[in-house]
């Protein structure tokens, strides 16, 4: 998706949001980011209704960027190599379908990238990758003290 300014928009979810938008915030030519909710049926979820696994949403960083700068197969290397795309439902010690790996397309051209990317991944794990890769629907900004959350902390990662 194309914003104003000729930015565009990626959706990642690769688990536990927090660790993930900072990885993203620091690389050159991503403009913004905000943690969030997507891919269920409830609207307007809370932090708690997503935990309830009742919603179906995942937890998601919605990236914006500028691809004079940076492509999106840039922010697909940081998606791919910095969560475990083959455990269903699970990142390390989170578990739930909240924290399913899965990327969000805003447009087909970026469908067509990620498919691309996950079939080149595919032999660098031993298990088969659990990857969803789905047409974007509505993202749910989550709670403000969700966003940065690390960077408001002096917390730099919490990689597993």
């Amino acid at each position: 998706m194309q914003t104003e300014q000729n930015l565009e928009i990626a959706t990642f979810g690769a688990g536990c949001f927090w660790g993930v938008e900072a990885e993203f915030r620091q690389m050159p030519g991503v403009t913004e980011t905000a943690v969030g909710y997507e891919g269920g049926a409830t609207l307007n979820p809370t932090y708690q209704d997503v935990c309830s696994h009742d919603t179906g949403h995942a937890e998601v960083v919605q990236v914006t960027f500028d691809p004079a700068q940076i492509t999106y197969t840039d922010l697909l290397k940081v998606f791919w190599e910095n969560h475990d795309p083959t455990t269903l439902n699970r990142q390390g010690p989170d578990i739930g379908d909240q924290y399913r790996s899965v990327i969000f397309t805003h447009s087909p051209a970026q469908a067509a990238s990620a498919q691309a990317s996950k079939e080149a991944y595919a032999g660098r794990f031993k298990r088969p990758i659990v990857t969803q890769i789905v047409p974007a629907e509505t993202f749910y900004r989550a709670e403000e003290y969700h966003q940065q959350y690390l960077e408001k902390r002096g917390l730099s990662t919490c990689h597993i």
